[in-house]
């Protein structure tokens, strides 16, 4: 195999749940006035949701995000480069209120090294990373970072359900690695909040 790290996650599908609203203008006289003035409308309700395109890590090292489906056996088909990272289409995307948006990418590979998401290995509570769409930006809390054995992730919704409380999950493998048994055993499972919501981000 080309890599080492591959992110063994066993998922159930779900549909993501996600609405969309549409931003349009509104124009009113101006009493008293010749001529028509045209005002932007107020969004009614949250943005509309977006799947993500980069995440900024706490070192500020920002990884390019690719959509990512299952492969044979349920395993997150997460993209070969060590310098991108997967999104979970399924899951929940930037803007929708509920669930978890995952994002897992590899830890290392043979032939290109150590990979963008090995700084998950060591980051701690506290820290901030930055979740962009083409048109959303939002900051999350690292809450906390644990071990989880891979065989395990059947027993662990939290980490890809797109119900509960809105949060940020990110994911790479851990060691030990064991080439007879399949690689890495454990998955480093990383959980973040939400600072606020999701906002129109800058294009500059």
């Amino acid at each position: 195999m080309p890599t080492l790290a591959a992110v063994a996650l066993v998922l159930v599908l779900a549909g993501a749940c996600a609405d969309s609203d549409e931003h349009g203008t509104s124009t009113r006289p101006d009493v008293g006035a010749r001529s028509i003035e045209a005002r932007p409308a107020e969004r009614a309700g949250p943005p509309v949701a977006e799947r993500p395109v980069s995440v900024r890590l706490p070192s500020g090292t920002v990884v390019p995000v690719r959509p990512a489906g299952t492969r044979g056996r349920g395993l997150l088909d997460v993209p070969d480069d060590i310098t991108e990272a997967g999104w979970w289409r399924a899951g929940a995307r930037l803007g929708d209120p509920f669930g978890s948006t995952l994002i897992a990418g590899h830890v290392d590979a043979v032939d290109q090294g150590l990979g963008s998401f090995a700084e998950l290995l060591a980051v701690r509570q506290g820290q901030r990373v930055r979740v962009r769409s083409r048109g959303l930006q939002q900051t999350f809390t690292i809450r906390s970072r644990r071990l989880v054995a891979r065989e395990d992730l059947r027993q662990q919704p939290g980490i890809y359900s797109v119900q509960g409380p809105r949060r940020l999950t990110l994911v790479t493998c851990a060691p030990p690695y064991l080439a007879g048994r399949g690689g890495y055993q454990n998955l480093t499972v990383v959980t973040a909040v939400p600072v606020g919501s999701a906002r129109v981000r800058s294009q500059s």
